[in-house]
């Protein structure tokens, strides 16, 4: 997959330097590029503990955009997944250690330990104060001796950070440090592998399938297991946590393993409030991107039984915009509608020719849904024959509180419903034909003659003309023809009117109008091919 790279060998380098170009001057790296890569802190004066962390790149924004005021003083970045050298440890310790000391927050990989163990020794033989603590928080294998460090090391980051910038000695840190990494549980899900610059995509995931238990260096996970949705991906994942927490208050971080959308996670930290360990969830961080595997479409869940003292410390202000914030997990909150907004309902009236007209027109465009999709998809979003669809099942679900009997009214409650139910351009222009139709209608006008006018008011606002590639290619020359002879004629109308669109190589509206004429050539406009089926099928 293309990625959006100079080269592989100096991607860590560059990203790095885009990194402190972004911050406003906040942060800097040491000399000795490339082999030493270090991000430090502008504003430090080595009066408080420093806070020293790192490991692998490609976990962004950790760890450099986790660098600055309550949170780290600074980073040591290695290449994609790889520990960083013993001497980038070491000038990062040099770089920022005063007589306060220094806290080493290293994961549980064994060149990190190694690295900034050893790191750790030769700056103790600088006279140098420094503690070292191993974040140890995935449980994707219970009996594994050294379970990896993973997400669960925000935590860490964040605590300590925030007693380092309130003056806090080295080993009260330590001693909170430890506690935090002691009960920190992390487990992660994914979808599909990561493309690691410079190699070959791993395709170990198959389709219809997750990967439970993976680290954050494309690591394979524990298991495999049928994927359905986010409601079963995210209960999956919180059986594993609920099994090792405690029956207290925590706080839940939802990581952004990098490939996920924000529509994607936002919908995650829904089932997550919804899930079997929502009961115990008080605090939550996120849902964002935070210890990332490159683009990763996966997500994971830390969490850690909160004290009053440690939920002050997770929200206490910091500088770095990476951190998301740590905010209380509240019931949807539901407000009333304006006035204005709410809709004069109609009264209800049977009438049960009406309700079986509209029910088969209804049914015509759910079954047309998936061919509209897919035609949809070669000159749009892919989405044409959802909307219809979704607004058809609405109106049948409202034909018990429709005013089926009186015409007039029926057409401007129809319009009232597609404001309400159906999305995009395409609702609020069926909504102003149905409107204007209904205003027709209560003046005199006959059936058709009212649909006219209401396609009239349509095109005025919409802007739509013969010609134009859209549904009016299908929908006037159909109503022009219902009005002076029948259904049969109007279908065949229709069905013309759409395969015109087809010969259309420029749209003057609608998504197609940002479509090249290669694209829509030969294409029937997925709005105009729905009008003619629609009367097609009425016709026979």
């Amino acid at each position: 997959m293309a990625q959006f790279i100079n080269d592989k060998t100096t991607a860590v380098t560059e990203a790095i330097d885009g990194v402190l170009q972004a911050s406003g001057g906040d942060l800097a790296r040491l000399d000795g590029y490339p082999h030493i890569r270090v991000v430090v802190r502008t504003d430090w004066d080595k009066s408080k503990v420093a806070l020293v962390s790192g490991g692998g790149s490609g976990h962004e924004p950790a760890h450099a955009g986790f660098v600055g005021e309550g949170l780290l003083t600074a980073a040591v970045c290695g290449d994609v997944f790889a520990a960083p050298s013993v001497d980038a440890v070491l000038a990062g310790i040099l770089a920022v250690t005063g007589p306060a000391g220094c806290l080493l927050i290293v994961k549980n990989y064994t060149g990190d330990r190694l690295n900034f163990g050893l790191a750790a020794e030769r700056a103790r033989a600088f006279g140098l104060k420094v503690n070292m603590v191993i974040v140890d928080d995935d449980i994707a294998l219970p009996d594994l001796p050294q379970p990896r460090g993973v997400a669960g090391t925000l935590f860490v980051h964040k605590i300590a950070g925030a007693m380092a910038e309130s003056g806090a000695s080295l080993e009260d840190i330590t001693v909170a440090a430890e506690r935090v990494i002691g009960g920190t549980k992390s487990i992660g899900m994914s979808l599909d592998t990561c493309t690691v610059p410079g190699s070959p995509k791993e395709m170990r995931i198959g389709e219809g399938k997750a990967e439970l238990g993976l680290g954050i260096h494309n690591e394979a996970g524990v298991q495999q297991i049928d994927y359905h949705n986010a409601e079963q991906a995210m209960a999956a994942t919180c059986a594993k946590l609920a099994a090792v927490m405690q029956n207290k208050p925590h706080v839940a971080l939802l990581n952004n393993l990098g490939g996920a959308s924000v529509l994607e996670m936002s919908i995650l930290a829904n089932e997550l409030a919804k899930s079997s360990i929502s009961k115990n969830l008080k605090l939550i961080v996120g849902p964002a991107a935070m210890m990332t595997s490159l683009d990763m479409r996966g997500f994971s869940i830390s969490v850690y039984p909160l004290t009053a003292e440690d939920h002050a410390w997770l929200s206490a202000p910091c500088g770095p915009s990476a951190w998301p914030g740590c905010k209380a997990i509240a019931p949807v909150r539901i407000e009333e509608l304006p006035d204005g907004l709410r809709p004069i309902q109609p009264i209800p009236s049977e009438h049960k020719d009406t309700a079986a007209f509209l029910t088969k027109c209804c049914q015509i465009l759910i079954e047309a849904e998936a061919d509209l999709n897919a035609l949809d998809a070669k000159s749009g979003d892919g989405d044409t024959g959802s909307t219809l669809a979704g607004a058809a099942r609405a109106l049948i679900g409202a034909l018990d509180r429709l005013p089926l009997a009186d015409h007039t009214q029926l057409y401007r409650a129809i319009g009232q419903e597609l404001t309400q139910t159906m999305g995009g351009s395409s609702g609020v222009l069926l909504a102003i034909f149905f409107t204007a139709a209904g205003d027709a209608a209560s003046s005199g006008l006959s059936m058709v003659a009212a649909l006219k006018e209401g396609l009239a008011r349509m095109q005025q606002i919409g802007g739509a003309e013969l010609g134009d590639r859209t549904m009016v290619d299908a929908l006037k020359p159909a109503l022009d023809e219902l009005d002076a002879k029948g259904f049969a004629e109007a279908a065949s109308a229709a069905r013309q009117g759409a395969a015109f669109t087809a010969t259309i190589t420029k749209a003057k509206a609608g998504r197609a109008s940002y479509i090249s004429a290669e694209q829509l050539s030969g294409h029937v406009d997925p709005g105009a091919e729905a009008v003619a089926r629609l009367f097609e099928q009425l016709a026979s």
